[in-house]
């Protein structure tokens, strides 16, 4: 009998350089720690075309390094084409919420729509899309929003791995 498709999770910020590299890494490990490596699929990629091709941002680089997540990235757009293949989609913020509820409009192939920080216990009471739910874009800040935005992740990552095997027993 051949294995199930893995769950597949889309990670997705604007230009794919920092919020989403960030969620990516920090989800794949947790996600390999829980386990669940073989059965769970994660990347990440943005809503604009900035930085097609590109690297994460350095800091973002720096902030995964100095917390001991493994990360390997190319920055890529979404397109509607791709909810036919992803079963979440975790959006940064309420515009990136926004711009995937549009592009996913028409779309039937039961992909999910969430925020990121939808997940974090702490703020599950808050329906989305919330201001108070988004990530950040810590682009044009220092070194002290790079780790903000990790932390932020890291809570909802738990949340997310919490509710996997529910997720995947269905």
């Amino acid at each position: 009998m051949a294995a199930p498709d893995p769950y597949r999770i889309t990670v997705v910020c604007l230009g794919n350089i920092c919020r989403s590299p960030i969620g990516e890494a920090v989800l794949r490990a947790k996600i390999a720690e829980a386990g669940l490596a073989d059965r769970v699929v994660v990347d990440s990629a943005g809503t604009g075309d900035w930085h097609l091709g590109q690297g994460a941002n350095p800091r973002a680089l720096t902030v995964l390094d100095a917390a001991g997540y493994p990360h390997e990235h190319v920055a890529r757009q979404i397109a509607p084409h791709w909810f036919e293949h992803v079963d979440l989609v975790l959006a940064m913020d309420e515009a990136n919420y926004a711009d995937l509820q549009r592009m996913m409009a028409d779309d039937d192939s039961g992909t999910e729509l969430r925020m990121m920080r939808s997940y974090d216990p702490a703020l599950a009471h808050l329906s989305e899309p919330h201001p108070d739910l988004s990530v950040p874009d810590p682009y044009y800040g220092g070194p002290e929003d790079f780790v903000e935005v990790l932390e932020m992740i890291e809570k909802a990552a738990d949340g997310i791995v919490d509710g996997l095997p529910e997720v995947l027993a269905r």
